[in-house]
């Protein structure tokens, strides 16, 4: 999703959720309480913290990670808030939001984000984000396997939808790759700096999805 669904608007007063500590991930019988943590052959997917703040401050505020995004917060605060945020929409049953954290390392360096667009998560709307340092080591390809299948699996979601700029070759490429179905192009449909932009629609189908598994195996939870 190009469009972030959190606005610093949104927050005025931070207020830090909490949050149980990072050392001990489990599965939960209600993803709302608690994500569980999904782990790729390069990545580790977990809930965020708020230590990941700095990280994500410096590998997510560059331009050439928010060229064709909404801007995500420009200060260590404003991705507090920004943390505080999704717990709360997390626990409302709204959206869920993955912190990326490669084998090896402790804090995050992109985010995988799931709305839903309707009641009950039937049609939902997901995006993602990773630090530059991270494009084209396969790490989006691992992540993204796992979200989706999160999607698919706890979620229940029957279509996820992607958005991505037309002029996004990177995205879009990325899209296709995890086996998106390229339904149209939206056109002016997405402002930024003054802008508007065409974007992508692409989709995946719950039964389409089934049958990719087939090929790549099943991801495991922890």
């Amino acid at each position: 999703m190009e469009v972030m669904p959190y606005q610093p608007e949104m927050e005025v007063e931070f207020v830090a959720p909490a949050l149980a500590p990072a050392t001990t991930p489990t599965v939960s019988s209600d993803w709302r309480d608690k994500l569980p943590v999904l782990n790729g052959q390069q990545v580790t997917l977990r809930a965020l913290r708020l230590d990941d703040a700095e990280s994500l401050l410096t590998m997510l505020t560059t331009e050439e990670v928010t060229r064709f995004i909404s801007p995500p917060p420009t200060t260590l605060d404003g991705f507090r808030r920004f943390i505080a945020w999704t717990h709360r929409e997390q626990a409302a049953g709204r959206y869920v939001c993955f912190a990326v954290v490669p084998h090896g390392m402790e804090t995050a360096v992109g985010l995988f984000q799931v709305r839903s667009l309707e009641p009950g998560f039937g049609t939902a709307e997901w995006g993602f984000i990773l630090g530059s340092a991270f494009w084209g080591t396969g790490m989006f390809i691992d992540g993204a396997r796992e979200v989706v299948d999160f999607a698919f699996e706890t979620l229940g979601v029957h279509r996820l939808e992607a958005r991505a700029a037309v002029r996004n070759g990177r995205g879009n490429g990325a899209l296709r790759k995890l086996g998106a179905v390229q339904e149209g192009v939206l056109r002016r449909s997405f402002l930024r700096r003054g802008e508007y932009l065409d974007q992508v629609l692409w989709a995946i189908l719950d039964d389409e999805w089934q049958q990719a598994k087939t090929v790549w195996g099943h991801p495991s939870i922890h």
